[in-house]
């Protein structure tokens, strides 16, 4: 594929109203599944019982559609991608579809989770289907009412064509189509990328009229009836347990209602499922009701509670003494091993070895973690924002005691989920205090209740090595030390893997009180960073060509001979070249630095190239260059965003994130004391996407891993110091140029 073919990105504003008319009718398919034995009869909208909805394309009279996307959306933009992809095969006008949120429905959908950049992947061939199936009822149903073969039919934007130039709308035929039985898969033909008018053309978030004008759409924004607000008084710090309360101060004030303890079933529950006991605390907390949630702020901080600890506290200073002697020590789970790595380093001419360093780090979601709970003797009702529905209400239904289709969960939009809100803590709390007051309640977090007592993303170290013997690399060796989770199985067979002879990938880990889980493009997100700052220090080293380096490694990969390798040697290579192309290596001004990434992950290849300048005596980044392979693109608009997005969040967390522990506690527990990217330190960023016909591929995660090792690089290149420990602004020193060496 020639490095032209790619798919520019240049910001554009786009508009788009929709409207669906009243009364129409439905047409039921199954989302993942392709599609039921039956369609369901025709509906009468007014009278749809709601709770009963399945997954549906809904078809009014007058021809506008109404799609249900069916997993949850954290700004990823897949409430708006996955109808498109429906629509596309439908063949309706996009101007004439409407969109809304699925229910939690895990007879009809599959995977309703927003986690690991995978809910186009997965869903792309059933939504195509969906959509195709649908078409060829409605055009069957036309075909019978003239009496013609429906081969011999065309559709354009929902409207049905035979041969003698008679046109007859969707609308005007769905409730025919509706009573047809469903085709079998082998029966519906999928359009030619090269027919799409939907996909590949940019369209304007879903959902952007009411994120712009504050009309209800997040979970802080729902209401139900008599329902309460719940804060809770948690430990000061990880291993602490309750041990008493007076909670007589916190009744006295205005609009509270009752204080109750929770907890109990919470311990059941994690007895019951130690894998999600890193998740949460299992100590006693303290609900306080009341009428508002500013209410119950300021209530719960009246409560005088005694705390005692349960283990002993955590500080950060220990834990770099413990992953320190982790990566010192033996006791390895060994994750992937080619060839023999010991007899390759005592035959090695030379050998580099570096120890990286990350912190915890928050997710610090823009929206504070809340849920709403409603518990009766007949129904647990769950409404709010979370990653993992299914889980979540499959948690709640043990922790109750309840049959899981007694738990009716809705998902409402999220203001940010990094990770954070696949665990859902806050849900299985909100169920707990609905069971023990049996009102309608809404549980809402605090900032500091969140980045204090809340769940990061897990300090880690890692220690590479590598040999080189007669001037190529024989021996790889990567080491993990990381507080609580390991890397995935996956991750090690990743890029490098196959590509050097003696390769080793090894993991430790220490158990924590402190609740750790992933955050946005796990382990990946510093591993990238650590290894790509390593093959440039390698480079250096063997005195090589940095790109070069990496393309060499890539043409020694065979994936058809090692099942076991993750990513595509060619792809990688496609994305270096057009990196190289496009962001003028190695021909800007003396003044402009650059460093370079490579990196494969969420099924991506990505890479990414930093321009850096001197301000001021130190390095500045102006611009990141970053070429993403990831398939079909869906929705360019969308694809750019989180291509960009992710490449902010990962100069930003490079540079910035910190998050320590003193005596259990977070040093950070609000804004005024993390430091997050601002405004004029945001890079500019220009994307480019391979256009292929490949299936859609993972992006809301992959453009975050490269973004830190590329700063880095860019660094190296402008003062001459290698930064080996996260965030690079910890050790300012490295970030001086001395003035005399400052060009421009």
């Amino acid at each position: 594929m020639s490095s032209n073919s790619t798919i520019t990105f240049s910001r554009r504003a786009f508009m788009r109203t929709s409207s669906l008319a009243g009364g129409g009718m439905l047409i039921g398919f199954n989302l993942f599944q392709a599609c039921k034995p039956k369609a369901a009869p025709p509906v009468d909208l007014s009278q749809l019982n709601y709770n009963d909805f399945n997954a549906f394309i809904k078809i009014a009279d007058n021809g506008a559609v109404t799609i249900f996307s069916p997993n949850p959306e954290i700004g990823q933009g897949v409430k708006t991608a996955m109808p498109m992809i429906i629509a596309e095969e439908l063949d309706v006008a996009w101007k004439d579809v409407y969109v809304e949120q699925g229910k939690l429905d895990t007879e009809n959908y599959q995977r309703q989770v927003a986690g690991g950049s995978q809910s186009i992947r997965f869903g792309w061939d059933a939504l195509r289907q969906t959509g195709a199936t649908a078409k060829l009822m409605l055009v069957k149903a036309a075909a019978a009412r003239w009496g013609v073969d429906a081969a011999e039919c065309t559709v354009s934007e929902g409207v049905i064509t035979n041969a003698a130039g008679e046109t007859l709308g969707y609308g005007d035929v769905v409730n025919e189509a509706a009573l047809l039985e469903v085709p079998e898969v082998e029966q519906v033909a999928l359009k030619d990328p090269k027919d799409y008018k939907i996909m590949g053309k940019s369209a304007v978030n879903v959902d952007i009229d009411k994120i712009t004008t504050g009309k209800p759409l997040f979970g802080l924004d729902y209401k139900a009836e008599g329902m309460v607000y719940a804060a809770l008084v948690r430990p000061p710090a990880f291993g602490k347990k309750l041990v008493s309360y007076d909670d007589s101060e916190a009744r006295k004030m205005p609009g509270v209602i009752d204080v109750v303890k929770i907890g109990e079933k919470v311990r059941a529950l994690l007895a019951e499922d130690p894998g999600f006991g890193s998740k949460i605390s299992s100590s006693d907390k303290i609900a306080v009701i009341a009428e508002t949630t500013w209410q119950a702020f300021k209530a719960k901080e009246a409560i005088k509670a005694e705390w005692e600890d349960d283990t002993t506290v955590e500080s950060t200073k220990d834990h770099d003494q413990i992953l320190m002697g982790l990566l010192d020590g033996k006791e390895f789970n060994t994750l992937r091993s080619d060839g023999n790595i010991e007899k390759a380093f005592a035959q090695s001419d030379e050998i580099l070895e570096r120890t990286y360093e990350s912190p915890f780090l928050p997710h610090n979601c823009l929206e504070p973690m809340n849920f709403y709970a409603a518990v009766t003797d007949e129904k647990v009702h769950l409404v709010g924002p979370i990653q993992t529905p299914a889980w979540k209400a499959g948690l709640v239904a043990k922790m109750l005691g309840r049959d899981e289709k007694d738990i009716h969960l809705e998902m409402t939009r999220m203001g940010g989920g990094f990770g954070r809100r696949l665990f859902g803590d806050f849900v299985i709390e909100a169920a707990e205090v609905a069971d023990a007051i049996r009102k309608p309640v809404k549980v809402v977090f605090t900032r500091e209740d969140d980045m204090g007592i809340g769940v990061y993303r897990p300090a880690i170290k890692y220690r590479i090595k590598a040999g080189i013997k007669d001037g190529k690399i024989n021996a790889y060796h990567l080491k993990e030390a990381a507080i609580n989770d390991g890397m995935y199985g996956l991750i090690p067979n990743f890029f490098p893997a196959g590509a050097i002879e003696n390769y080793q990938v090894d993991s430790a880990t220490y158990d924590s009180n402190i609740t750790t889980g992933a955050w946005r493009a796990p382990y990946t997100n510093f591993l990238a960073s650590a290894e790509q700052s390593f093959f440039d220090e390698l480079a250096e080293l063997m005195e090589v060509d940095k790109i070069q380096l990496r393309l060499d490694l890539l043409d020694k990969v065979d994936p058809d001979a090692d099942e076991r390798i993750q990513y595509s040697p060619e792809r990688m290579k496609e994305v270096i070249k057009v990196a190289v192309e496009k962001s003028g290596w190695g021909t800007k001004p003396s003044n402009v630095y650059q460093g370079f990434v490579n990196y494969y992950c969420h099924n991506s290849h990505v890479a990414e190239v930093a321009d850096v300048e001197i301000e001021n005596g130190e390095p500045v980044v102006k611009k990141v260059t970053c070429v993403v392979d990831c398939g079909i693109i869906v929705n360019p608009t969308g694809a750019a965003n989180q291509a960009e997005g992710g490449v902010i969040d990962g100069v930003g967390h490079a540079m910035y994130g910190d998050f320590t522990f003193d005596g259990g506690s977070g040093h950070a527990q609000n804004f005024d004391r993390y430091r997050l990217i601002r405004m004029r330190e945001v890079p500019e960023v220009e994307t480019h996407f391979i256009k292929n016909e490949y299936s859609p591929t993972g992006l809301g995660e992959p453009t975050l891993p490269p973004a830190g090792g590329a700063i880095a690089n860019a660094f190296k290149a402008a003062t001459g110091k290698r930064l080996y420990q996260q965030p690079f602004t910890k050790n300012p020193e490295l970030l001086k140029v001395p003035e005399k060496e400052i060009i421009g």
